[in-house]
């Protein structure tokens, strides 16, 4: 009887999916897109999730990109590629100059000052954005061109070989008219707030960033405003969020120049389906244009379905990410080395790419694509799946079953403790918890207790960042380039709600991050780079499973639809609706 039930609630909200979908369907130059989960925040500074950097990448614009089809950097709010000259003392200064084309909503210019303001907001240290402010802690000044207020350079204190993609890529500016209507950030310049660590306690400072953490400026459509082809129109919590087309966008007559200027649709709908299985069914029915992420088990089958294949094109491609599992390296269970290498001798790797992933990924030792074949340490080995050496290095720990209850415990802070552990991951996430269940069983085999909780994906997140978690299965992405290992890997990068989830890091590790962070020959860093692979390989805080490919299914009816492993892979603005399809 249960399972009756089961089935008809299935398809009555399978249904009401279809249903809620086909208000968008009317226009035919729209493109609708599957989320999985809200995002955090529609605010390039303090967005920290990859579904808030997609939608975000339409409203606002970076002065640099990496052009999706190329992966070459291009141009964007920058009229060229910034010059960048070395002093004797070994400071940096990249100049920019913006596009003249380039227009606020309220037809203001884009100029200097708003990129001036920019810096300004990510460097303010009561604004939320830690996950961002460490590519700009050596910027010391910027200096502003009064013959050319497009003009302006960047200054940074010592060499940093992440400077242009940090001050180009990352830097999504945003209009100091919308955010900064009080003019609580004029009071200070970039040179001052740099020099003067008691500006940061400044009340005005300080009253910016209370409004700017404020929810209105990632959630409201009159405060949510860039650049980009697109404004926000609406959020509706858990169903969608809608961006139309500006008219007369000033980037619409750049569109040869690259894909950030191909702005076809005329409307970008982002659907959220807390479920896999019903996204594909709103897919087959035509409710949804494009899913970037199907399960693998699913893209097999569909891919050789003549029916499918007759409406949609299917693609994929490695994408710039891995899929790890992290131990927080604080939770006194896991603080003996051998005990976190236990773990990762428990995780079948290779039967996780063959059935979880159904062969779509390749396994990685690190957190450096494989596709680096200058960075990527390929001599360092996984962890081999051997539940013998899992329980040896167990037993070496101190761990062991000592009142036969078939749970292995410890004698820790002098209090016998059992092994058991919470696995984290997201809702709706099946690929993860496939993950957890295979783990959970090999676990058992040894002496461990787990148990798999899904959260929400806000609450999930919330607890990484709070390091309140046992253990946890996520995926990483980053963009092409160099890496910055600060954000996720420095020891500071732990507080205050950073990326450093695990609480990887010590001196040693610190003092590489570092070096690599000014070294720009090429040569020199790979080899630093490798040296904190190894590091990490041998901390085992993050265990490190595979490089997952996209799964990418598109309508037919669109041209212009072109794989990318660079993330979301694919340029939905640029999708053309086919005519009389």
């Amino acid at each position: 009887m249960r399972k009756g039930i089961l089935f008809i609630t299935a398809i009555l909200f399978a249904n009401l999916i279809l249903n809620s979908c086909s208000t968008y369907k009317k226009n035919p130059t729209q493109v609708v897109l599957w989320q999985l989960g809200d995002p955090g925040a529609l605010n390039p500074v303090l967005a920290s999730d990859l579904g808030a950097a997609e939608i975000d990448n339409n409203i606002f614009q970076p002065l640099l990109n990496f052009d999706y089809r190329t992966l070459k950097l291009v141009p964007v709010l920058a009229d060229t590629l910034p010059t960048v000259k070395i002093d004797s003392a070994g400071r940096m200064f990249i100049t920019y100059e913006i596009r003249k084309e380039a227009w606020w909503d309220n037809g203001s210019p884009v100029t200097a000052r708003d990129a001036e303001f920019t810096l300004k907001v990510i460097k303010n240290p009561a604004v939320n954005d830690e996950a961002l402010r460490s590519y700009y802690d050596m910027v010391s000044d910027v200096i502003l061109y009064p013959d050319n207020p497009r003009k302006f350079t960047v200054v940074y204190n010592e060499k940093y070989m992440m400077a242009v993609i940090a001050t180009g890529t990352d830097t999504y500016i945003i209009p100091e008219y919308i955010y900064d209507s009080n003019k609580y950030m004029e009071n200070f310049t970039i040179k001052q707030m740099y020099s003067d660590t008691a500006s940061s306690h400044n009340p005005k400072m300080l009253a910016f960033a209370k409004g700017f953490n404020a929810d209105r400026y990632s959630r409201a459509p009159n405060y949510v405003s860039g650049s980009g082809a697109y404004k926000f129109t609406s959020w509706a919590t858990g169903q969608r969020i809608v961006l139309d087309k500006k008219a007369n966008w000033w980037g619409d007559e750049l569109k040869l120049k690259n894909c950030f200027f191909e702005a076809n649709a005329t409307k970008l709908v982002y659907q959220t389906i807390n479920d896999m299985t019903s996204a594909l069914v709103s897919l087959k029915a035509g409710n949804i244009d494009v899913i970037g992420n199907i399960r693998p088990s699913e893209f097999g089958d569909l891919s050789k379905s003549e029916k499918f294949s007759q409406n949609f094109n299917t693609f994929k491609t490695l994408k710039l990410s891995y899929a790890y599992i992290g131990l927080n390296m604080l939770d006194p269970k896991f603080a003996d080395i051998r005990t976190r290498k236990a773990i990762a001798h428990l995780i079948d790797v290779p039967r996780i790419i063959k059935d979880v992933y159904y062969g779509y990924a390749q396994q990685v030792t690190s957190a450096v694509t494989p596709m680096d074949s200058l960075e990527y340490d390929n001599t360092i080995k996984p962890y081999e799946f051997n539940i013998d050496t899992a329980k040896a290095l167990l037993a070496s720990a101190g761990w062991k079953d000592s009142d036969g209850d078939g749970i292995l415990d410890k004698l820790i802070d002098g209090k016998r403790t059992d092994f058991k552990v919470v696995y984290l991951c997201n809702a709706g996430n099946e690929q993860r918890k496939k993950v957890g269940l295979m783990f959970k069983e090999e676990a058992r085999k040894v002496g461990i207790d787990v148990n798999i909780v899904q959260q929400e994906a806000n609450v999930f997140r919330s607890n990484l960042k709070t390091h309140n978690f046992d253990m946890y299965m996520d995926v990483w992405g980053f963009q092409p380039g160099p890496m910055d290992f600060k954000q996720i890997f420095y020891s500071t990068s732990a507080l205050n709600r950073g990326s450093n989830f695990i609480s990887f890091g010590n001196a040693e590790s610190d003092a590489l991050i570092d070096s690599i962070r000014v070294e720009l020959d090429d040569m020199k860093r790979a080899k630093m780079v490798k040296r904190l692979e190894g590091i990490m390989h041998e901390q085992c805080g993050d265990i490190f499973l595979c490089a997952q490919q996209a799964l990418i299914a598109a309508n037919k009816r669109y041209s212009n639809v072109y794989p990318s492993c660079n993330m979301p892979f694919f340029w939905e603005a640029g999708f053309d609706a086919n005519a009389g399809k």
